[in-house]
């Protein structure tokens, strides 16, 4: 199902198929009649396209583009400043090679792929940036930045890794006012706390409709797939026709009824490292079998929408620090936050297994992967596969073989029940 717009023949059209419900006209064909452009199929499978017309409408009335590299980096004081924050992370293997000049081949693809496209110059957010907001979390990145900060116009965020001790708070509240004071001298504006409070309330209405869709999931028989739901999600924030989207995909999928199959899919929580636009392949991987990705702790899945941000609180900076600072990284040390959060949704989303996806070279997923192993299998007594790979599709056949050996254990367990 997830692959299934854009591929679709005429005369298999049914009424209850997602990639073509009559009522919204939804072929995840690109055309311009009016009931397509109503369909968060076809909606968001033009999002890059979307993204960038809306980046390039808004900089030529003179809103200033602003590149993020980590869900870290607090959206609202970006958009407070009249600015539009654009995710830069990049998902393609072919930007890889040219990164490699310069770094390390034995780096975090996410990494490098960005870095690639800096090189080349081929991601028009890059080019359109005027500020590039980074943040100090894994060591890759951090040095990265360095690189790109001799042709880019880069502001770091220092990150406190140590979330729990007293000055981490602190600490993290003068880095936010910092990134307020930058973007007030380089853009000429002022933000006030009414801008910040404004936005704020832009990115919990967001956050309310993606966490909406994400419980659809719960469901026994969900009516999407993981894959459908992660590209439910655009690289800029705020965008008005994405929150009419939202809305779309919630009414669609909430009356569709998931086709019957000869086996119940087997249920996977997904965890570990972001699965960017462009390098969705262990997900589809997992889906082209009998798996469901019912849900995604990672950064573009549920951990960035878990929690909103006090739109009342006296002073909003002080509420933004507290929700960002929230986040459950593996780069923070202890990460307990992290085990509490797969505990809850595994009782949420009831997952037979748990899969957790690690990039080459991500030493603190990598390293934490060992408390994943432990909370699946003897504190929820479910199955555990960790999979580390690139963006290259070299050991896509190997991933395949291993997952199918997972499910076989998973249908063995329930036989045995």
């Amino acid at each position: 199902m997830g692959k299934c717009c854009g591929n679709i023949n005429e005369n298999a059209f049914k009424p209850d198929d997602p990639c073509n419900p009559p009522s919204h006209g939804c072929t995840g064909e690109k055309t311009n009649n009016k009931e397509s452009a109503n369909c968060p199929v076809t909606w968001f499978g033009n999002m890059i396209q979307n993204c960038y017309e809306y980046a390039t409408d808004a900089k030529s009335k003179g809103k200033h583009i602003v590149g993020i590299m980590c869900e870290y980096t607090p959206r609202e004081l970006i958009m407070a400043a009249d600015g539009i924050p654009v995710c830069l992370c990049g998902g393609s293997a072919e930007m890889i090679p040219p990164a490699e000049e310069h770094l390390p081949a034995n780096l975090c693809p996410l990494i490098k792929s960005t870095f690639g496209y800096n090189i080349k110059k081929t991601n028009p957010f890059i080019e359109m940036a005027e500020l590039i907001v980074a943040e100090t979390t894994c060591d890759g990145k951090k040095k990265m930045y360095e690189l790109m900060g001799q042709t880019r116009n880069v502001h770091i965020l220092e990150l406190p890794q140590k979330p729990d001790d007293q000055d981490a708070m602190s600490h993290w509240l003068s880095q936010l006012r910092n990134l307020k004071a930058k973007l007030e001298e380089l853009f000429n504006v002022d933000i006030t706390d009414e801008k910040i409070r404004q936005a704020i309330r832009t990115m919990n209405k967001e956050r309310q409709l993606r966490r909406e869709l994400a419980e659809l999931m719960k469901s026994q028989s969900p009516s999407l797939t993981g894959r459908q739901l992660l590209d439910f999600k655009s690289s800029i924030s705020g965008i008005c026709a994405d929150f009419q989207q939202y809305s779309n995909a919630l009414n669609m999928y909430k009356n569709q009824v998931a086709k019957p199959g000869k086996t119940s899919p087997v249920r996977v929580l997904l965890t570990g490292v972001p699965i960017v636009h462009g390098a969705e392949r262990v997900l589809d991987i997992i889906e082209s079998g009998d798996g469901l990705v019912v849900a995604m702790d990672n950064c573009t899945g549920l951990k960035p929408i878990l929690e909103d941000v006090d739109e009342n609180a006296d002073d909003p900076i002080t509420a933004l620090a507290q929700k960002y600072l929230n986040l459950p990284c593996s780069v923070m040390t202890k990460n307990n936050r992290r085990m509490d959060i797969l505990r809850q949704m595994a009782a949420d989303y009831k997952p037979d297994c748990i899969i957790e996806l690690i990039w080459q070279a991500c030493i603190t997923y990598d390293v934490e992967s060992y408390f994943v192993k432990k909370l699946a299998e003897e504190q929820l007594g479910i199955p555990y596969l960790r999979i580390e790979t690139d963006y290259s599709p070299s050991d896509s056949a190997r991933i395949g073989l291993r997952v199918e050996a997972l499910f076989e254990t998973v249908r063995e367990r329930s036989v045995c029940k």
